[in-house]
Protein backbone atom coordinates (compact mmCIF):
# COMPACT_ATOMS: atom_id res chain seq x y z
CA UNK A 1 0.00 0.00 0.00
CA UNK A 2 3.08 2.74 0.88
CA UNK A 3 4.75 1.68 -2.78
CA UNK A 4 1.38 2.28 -4.44
CA UNK A 5 0.81 5.65 -2.43
CA UNK A 6 4.46 7.03 -3.15
CA UNK A 7 3.94 5.93 -7.14
CA UNK A 8 0.64 7.71 -6.99
CA UNK A 9 1.86 10.83 -5.57
CA UNK A 10 5.31 11.14 -8.21
CA UNK A 11 3.04 10.68 -10.85
CA UNK A 12 0.76 13.21 -9.69
CA UNK A 13 3.62 15.77 -9.09
CA UNK A 14 4.65 15.05 -12.46
CA UNK A 15 2.11 15.37 -14.28
CA UNK A 16 1.34 18.83 -12.44
CA UNK A 17 4.91 19.98 -13.50
CA UNK A 18 5.12 19.06 -16.87
CA UNK A 19 1.36 20.21 -17.56
CA UNK A 20 3.14 23.40 -15.89
CA UNK A 21 5.84 23.65 -18.11
CA UNK A 22 4.11 23.09 -21.25
CA UNK A 23 2.06 25.84 -20.63
CA UNK A 24 4.68 28.46 -19.96
CA UNK A 25 5.98 27.21 -23.25
CA UNK A 26 3.07 27.65 -25.43
CA UNK A 27 1.12 30.28 -26.35
CA UNK A 28 -2.30 29.55 -25.12
CA UNK A 29 -4.86 31.12 -26.51
CA UNK A 30 -8.60 29.74 -26.29
CA UNK A 31 -9.42 27.64 -28.61
CA UNK A 32 -6.06 27.72 -29.99
CA UNK A 33 -6.35 30.79 -32.39
CA UNK A 34 -3.82 32.67 -33.78
CA UNK A 35 -2.14 35.67 -31.87
CA UNK A 36 -2.26 38.04 -35.81
CA UNK A 37 -4.89 39.96 -35.50
CA UNK A 38 -5.90 42.16 -38.88
CA UNK A 39 -5.87 45.63 -38.07
CA UNK A 40 -9.15 47.78 -37.54
CA UNK A 41 -9.89 50.14 -39.69
CA UNK A 42 -10.11 53.15 -37.06
CA UNK A 43 -13.46 54.51 -36.07
CA UNK A 44 -15.13 57.55 -37.67
CA UNK A 45 -17.75 59.80 -35.95
CA UNK A 46 -20.35 61.28 -38.40
CA UNK A 47 -22.68 64.21 -38.47
CA UNK A 48 -25.70 64.52 -39.78
CA UNK A 49 -28.18 67.47 -40.43
CA UNK A 50 -31.74 66.42 -39.71
CA UNK A 51 -33.89 69.73 -39.68
CA UNK A 52 -30.96 72.19 -40.38
CA UNK A 53 -29.22 71.23 -36.68
CA UNK A 54 -26.06 69.65 -36.83
CA UNK A 55 -25.50 66.64 -34.35
CA UNK A 56 -22.04 66.63 -32.37
CA UNK A 57 -20.48 63.51 -31.76
CA UNK A 58 -18.55 63.71 -28.55
CA UNK A 59 -19.35 67.02 -27.17
CA UNK A 60 -19.23 67.83 -23.36
CA UNK A 61 -21.95 69.78 -21.65
CA UNK A 62 -22.10 73.21 -20.21
CA UNK A 63 -22.26 72.96 -16.63
CA UNK A 64 -25.27 75.14 -16.75
CA UNK A 65 -27.23 72.76 -19.24
CA UNK A 66 -26.46 69.61 -16.81
CA UNK A 67 -29.19 69.70 -14.36
CA UNK A 68 -28.79 71.31 -11.02
CA UNK A 69 -25.14 72.54 -12.19
CA UNK A 70 -23.99 75.52 -10.01
CA UNK A 71 -25.81 73.66 -7.05
CA UNK A 72 -24.76 70.59 -7.62
CA UNK A 73 -21.56 71.94 -7.51
CA UNK A 74 -21.50 74.06 -4.20
CA UNK A 75 -23.48 70.80 -2.77
CA UNK A 76 -20.16 69.10 -3.36
CA UNK A 77 -18.06 72.09 -1.83
CA UNK A 78 -20.31 72.05 0.69
CA UNK A 79 -19.80 67.79 1.41
CA UNK A 80 -16.08 68.40 0.90
CA UNK A 81 -15.94 70.79 3.54
CA UNK A 82 -18.45 69.38 6.06
CA UNK A 83 -15.79 66.03 5.62
CA UNK A 84 -12.80 68.35 6.25
CA UNK A 85 -14.31 69.54 9.22
CA UNK A 86 -14.53 66.22 10.79
CA UNK A 87 -11.15 65.38 9.64
CA UNK A 88 -9.73 68.16 12.03
CA UNK A 89 -12.34 66.94 14.55
CA UNK A 90 -10.75 63.54 14.35
CA UNK A 91 -7.48 64.78 14.66
CA UNK A 92 -8.68 66.75 17.52
CA UNK A 93 -10.08 63.70 19.37
CA UNK A 94 -7.10 61.49 18.61
CA UNK A 95 -4.94 64.11 20.15
CA UNK A 96 -7.04 64.10 23.18
CA UNK A 97 -7.18 60.47 23.27
CA UNK A 98 -3.36 59.84 23.63
CA UNK A 99 -2.97 62.55 26.29
CA UNK A 100 -5.96 61.39 27.98
CA UNK A 101 -3.70 57.48 27.37
CA UNK A 102 -0.60 59.14 28.29
CA UNK A 103 -2.05 60.20 31.68
CA UNK A 104 -3.82 57.13 32.15
CA UNK A 105 -0.31 55.45 31.54
CA UNK A 106 1.13 57.72 34.06
CA UNK A 107 -1.49 56.98 36.74
CA UNK A 108 -1.60 53.42 36.30
CA UNK A 109 3.20 53.17 36.60
CA UNK A 110 2.45 55.65 39.76
CA UNK A 111 -0.63 53.68 41.42
CA UNK A 112 1.58 49.94 41.05
CA UNK A 113 4.87 52.15 42.67
CA UNK A 114 2.00 53.14 45.28
CA UNK A 115 0.57 49.31 45.61
CA UNK A 116 4.61 48.14 46.00
CA UNK A 117 5.41 50.80 48.71
CA UNK A 118 2.23 49.16 50.72
CA UNK A 119 3.22 45.60 49.83
CA UNK A 120 6.72 46.79 51.24
CA UNK A 121 5.52 48.92 54.48
CA UNK A 122 2.98 45.31 55.75
CA UNK A 123 6.09 43.11 54.99
CA UNK A 124 8.03 45.51 57.64
CA UNK A 125 5.08 45.42 59.84
CA UNK A 126 5.05 41.71 60.07
CA UNK A 127 8.66 41.26 60.44
CA UNK A 128 8.77 43.68 63.20
CA UNK A 129 5.29 41.67 64.52
CA UNK A 130 7.71 38.40 64.78
CA UNK A 131 10.33 40.19 66.16
CA UNK A 132 8.48 41.58 68.64
CA UNK A 133 7.04 38.08 69.60
CA UNK A 134 10.66 36.48 69.42
CA UNK A 135 11.63 38.77 72.01
CA UNK A 136 8.33 38.22 73.93
CA UNK A 137 9.12 34.82 74.43
CA UNK A 138 12.72 35.04 75.16
CA UNK A 139 11.63 37.35 77.48
CA UNK A 140 9.32 34.97 79.31
CA UNK A 141 11.50 31.76 79.27
CA UNK A 142 14.24 34.10 81.34
CA UNK A 143 11.79 35.39 83.39
CA UNK A 144 10.51 31.90 84.24
CA UNK A 145 14.11 30.70 84.74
Amino acid sequence: MNRFSKAFIFSICTVLLTSGIAMAETKFTPLNFDDTTTPTAPATTTSTTVSGVTAKGTDLLDPSQVTGGTKMQNAILQIDNAQIEVRNKLLNYRTNYSEIDARYDAVKAERKAAKKQITQAERKIKNLEKAKNKIRKNFERKSNI
